[in-house]
């Protein structure tokens, strides 16, 4: 019988200590595969049908996990791409929240439309700087930087309070973390760090009837009938959320589909426990050692002020793990084990 150990382990093969899946995470070996497959169809001319349909696939895949239905799921590359189209929604003038230094792929397209009033406010208040008025709040749902976790319950009822409207980024929580999409307006993750994917693949998940999003982006794909709508204007949209595609970036996604699959056998409530127990080890061996991590309890994500100088020593010592302004960021996944914790604190106490 497998067990998360047999299945984890047979899929990976680190050659080095790898702490470092906020920035991307390993690919399995079923993934690798997948990727060898689909180059081998370009390279030898054979039809790439089974690519596209491989999208699909991963479009029903993380609606499971976003718990929606796939025609509410978009597919797309990259946060910032979905963000883009957010921002493009919303009337001149709106006032639009952020957390301060959140990540600027959540953020940057909202400033760069200059006709809107975007303000920030510090993550842990969030939900107390929703005001009458406020059209839209965009917040990670984990920070890049050092892992905390936004109090998503208080910021969506806030939201609704005063009719705004919520669009939460799960690039760094997706895989660990319950997506529960249906709970906010938009939803986006991109796939290559917790949910274990190469880049150039993510998803955006939207309500019932589109959430006053404006497809302004859409190419052939997003048309109700893809390949009747190569030419000319589309004549009519996908009925779905598949109306804010972008062409795929097939091979991608060729590779995402099998890493989805080892997330479902797996559960993310399994590789939740497993990653938080790997990270309160490290917070348990950084206070015998006398550092303070940043405060993100129930996070994967660590990071320990003033340690990102030895980013590089530690990499050559076959250790990899961030500097994120001046921090040390280690990050725990599936492939971790107590072992690799341990030999990160060792590192650190010499």
């Amino acid at each position: 019988m497998e067990t998360f150990e047999s299945l984890v382990r047979a899929e990976f093969t680190p050659k080095n200590t790898y702490l470092n899946t906020a920035s991307n995470a390993l690919l399995p070996a079923r993934a690798v595969a997948a990727l060898d497959a689909a180059v081998r169809l370009r390279a030898e001319g054979r039809p790439l049908d089974r690519l596209f349909a491989d999208v699909e696939a991963c479009r029903a895949a993380y609606a499971r996990l976003a718990d929606v239905p796939a025609e509410r799921v978009a597919a797309g590359a990259t946060v910032a791409l979905f963000s883009s189209l957010v921002a493009a929604s919303l009337p001149p003038g709106a006032d639009v929240l952020t957390a301060d230094d959140d990540f600027t792929s959540v953020l940057n397209p909202f400033h760069a439309r200059g006709d809107l009033k975007v303000r920030s406010a510090p993550l842990e208040g969030l939900a107390d700087a929703v005001r009458p008025g406020t059209a839209l709040v965009a917040v990670s749902a984990a920070q890049s930087a050092d892992g905390r976790i936004a109090d998503l319950p208080a910021l969506r009822e806030a939201a609704r309070s005063q009719g705004a409207r919520t669009y939460v980024d799960f690039s760094q929580a997706a895989g660990w973390l319950p997506v529960e999409a249906d709970a906010y307006d938009y939803t986006v993750a991109i796939t290559f760090k917790w949910l274990l994917g190469v880049h150039g693949a993510a998803f955006l998940t939207v309500p019932e009837d589109f959430g006053d999003l404006v497809p302004v982006q859409a190419g052939w794909t997003a048309g109700e009938d893809p390949w009747g709508s190569c030419y000319g204007p589309v004549a009519e949209l996908a009925h779905s959320a598949r109306r804010f595609d972008t062409t795929p970036a097939l091979f991608s996604y060729a590779g995402l589909r099998a890493s989805l699959t080892l997330l479902e056998e797996l559960g993310v409530d399994a590789v939740r426990a497993h990653d938080l127990a790997l990270a309160d080890r490290f917070r348990a061996g950084l206070a015998s050692l006398g550092h303070e991590p940043l405060p993100a309890p129930g996070s994967p994500i660590v990071s320990v002020p003033e340690l990102g100088r030895l980013q590089p020593e530690l990499s050559r010592a076959g250790i990899e793990v961030s500097n994120r302004a001046g921090n040390l960021r280690a990050s725990f996944h599936l492939y971790n084990t107590a072992a690799d914790v341990d030999r990160l604190l060792d590192a650190l106490s010499g």
